[in-house]
């Protein structure tokens, strides 16, 4: 009767902004999504949901395509040193940096018409730049030395330092300067909750993209309408409802009911739902099962003293079978992860192979770690401390659910008992994870094409009330080698070199196991046989910053 109900609410929820009429008319596109953006402001909380709604209604300087080449979408020409829009610099401490300049292209406005400008991203320098300001990724602003306006369409940017991502500005997000400065400027520390992106989130001055939010039904749907100051290819729909489903049963029966067009490939189905929906409806969707950069793992909080034990990391990870798990629940098209970098990336090192299933040895380890059982059969150390954690993920999602069911059966084996605790994405995403109130944390990771694991692996990148928990080591992760590591590869420009950097790194991350690699997902896209125009793109970037060119047949 619970499912049910939950089954018949989302139903209810679905049908806001006259959902049920809409769902007749090609004129509205209502996409489903299983999660709802913690934040709309760009720069705070890194989370998939957020991503793929702002990208139908902003755009940054430069983006990686379907094709994983990186290309511009704000600029008139990608600047490299062959065309002479980067150069080296010298900087006054007498190492190099590189200059990067970028010219806009003509037109680009904020829906209230002020055009994008410098200006716009001088603001967005000065938080990311703020040590208190506790956006997401505020070192790579921190690195930037310099911002200067050379005309009204003209930036250029010097960072300390040259690396072979010099000219990658994707992450980097253009702040409207006319509405936000004064919001900043008035007590940096507190603006992330004072933004008018969280505030007066239909201000059509925040949004420079083809559409623009309209409304907002907090926790439920987002609604946008095309932006009238978008000067390229207009989109094809009048409106783009997104409603968020965080339970995937009901974001399915949503769509086989008609109250949703699409379920979103990035964060939508599950692999073995959207498995099961094709054979039962194969003529009536478009499937793509669409592998890529989005790696599901488990977080270990280093802090935790059992989890500060190698011994006690390397035991978890092999008493599980995660081949079994991949094989069972997802028909082996996701495979078994060894480490962060997908096997079609450049940086992969083949020849470091996943923890195999190997029981006795788990056990052998924890025993080794002075970890005895009990009589309950869950081990305990001499101090009668018994080893158990609790183990959260994003509460609805069906699939992370069982995966959850499947490993603490399977960690049962070994003496290690696992209490499961779920939450909304909002609340796991906005909060525990980030605040890192969590022991051991289920989630994905999606990152772009050579993407140097900084923000989540570096020791200056984690988390703490004193930094407002900027970055995203969220285990706590403390290696010398491996920041030496991370600063090294990010200066080579030697792709072969690189490699070499690339491999060690990965057998670190193996080695210590802060972090227990689970699978690369293939995203499911179940699209309408009347939905032409989308391109999955398999990493960060999603789909939607093409929305402009997505048509009825």
């Amino acid at each position: 009767m619970k499912r049910a109900r939950a089954l018949l609410l989302a139903l209810a929820v679905t049908l806001g902004f006259d959902g049920a009429a809409q769902a007749q008319s090609h004129d509205t596109l209502t996409i489903g999504i299983s999660q709802f953006p913690s934040t709309l402001h760009p720069m705070f909380d890194s989370m998939a949901a957020k991503s793929y709604v702002l990208a139908m209604a902003r755009r940054p300087l430069t983006t990686y395509d379907k094709d994983w080449k990186l290309v511009c979408l704000m600029c008139e020409t990608l600047p490299t040193f062959e065309n002479g829009g980067a150069k080296r610099v010298p900087l006054p401490d007498g190492k190099e940096g590189v200059e990067v300049t970028f010219r806009l292209k003509d037109g680009f406005k904020w829906g209230d018409g002020m055009p994008v400008s410098p200006r716009d991203a001088i603001l967005a320098w000065d938080i990311g730049r703020h040590p208190r300001s506790g956006v997401a990724s505020g070192e790579s602003y921190r690195r930037i030395l310099s911002v200067v306006a050379k005309d009204e369409r003209t930036i250029a940017f010097t960072s300390d330092r040259v690396t072979f991502t010099y000219n990658d500005f994707s992450q980097f997000e253009f702040i409207p300067e006319h509405i936000e400065r004064r919001l900043f400027e008035a007590d940096p520390e507190t603006y992330r909750r004072r933004t008018t992106f969280d505030t007066e989130p239909t201000n059509p001055a925040l949004f420079n993209g083809p559409y623009r939010i309209a409304e907002v039904q907090q926790g439920a749907a987002i609604m946008l309408v095309p932006n009238g100051q978008w000067a390229a290819k207009m989109p094809a729909f009048k409106r783009v409802v997104v409603r968020a489903i965080e339970n995937t049963a009901a974001l399915e029966a949503n769509l086989l009911s008609g109250s949703i067009d699409y379920v979103a490939g990035e964060l939508g189905f599950t692999l073995d739902q959207a498995l099961a929906l094709e054979k039962r409806h194969p003529a009536r969707f478009d499937f793509q099962y669409v592998p890529g950069l989005v790696y599901e793992h488990i977080d270990l909080n280093l802090d935790l003293p059992a989890l500060q034990d190698k011994r006690v990391r390397q035991a978890l990870i092999l008493a599980t079978d995660r081949a079994a798990l991949v094989r069972q629940l997802f028909e082996d098209r996701q495979p078994v992860a060894a480490s962060f970098i997908n096997p079609k990336d450049a940086g992969y090192a083949a020849d470091i192979a996943p923890y195999p299933f190997d029981l006795a040895r788990a056990q052998a380890l924890l025993d080794q770690a002075g970890y005895t059982r009990n009589v309950g059969g869950v081990r305990q150390n001499a101090a009668g401390q018994r080893l158990s954690f609790e183990f959260g993920t994003t509460a609805g999602n069906r699939i992370r659910e069982t995966v959850q069911q499947v490993l603490q059966a399977q960690w049962r084996r070994a003496g290690i008992e696992v209490r499961i605790r779920n939450e909304p994405a909002r609340v796991f995403f906005g909060e525990t994870v980030r605040q890192r109130k969590f022991q051991l944390a289920m989630y994905a990771w999606i990152s772009a094409p050579q993407s140097v694991p900084r923000t989540t692996l570096h020791s200056e990148s984690i988390p703490t009330a004193e930094n407002a928990w900027a970055g995203q080591n969220q285990p706590g992760i403390r290696n010398a080698e491996m920041d030496q590591l991370i600063d090294t590869i990010e200066r080579e420009l030697d792709a072969d070199k690189r490699k070499a950097l690339w491999a060690r790194m990965q057998q670190i991350y193996a080695d210590e196991a802060w972090v227990m690699p689970l699978f690369f997902r293939a995203d499911p896209f179940v699209v309408p046989k009347w939905l032409a125009g989308l391109a999955p793109t398999g990493h960060q970037y999603p789909s939607p910053l093409a929305i402009e060119h997505w048509h009825v047949r």
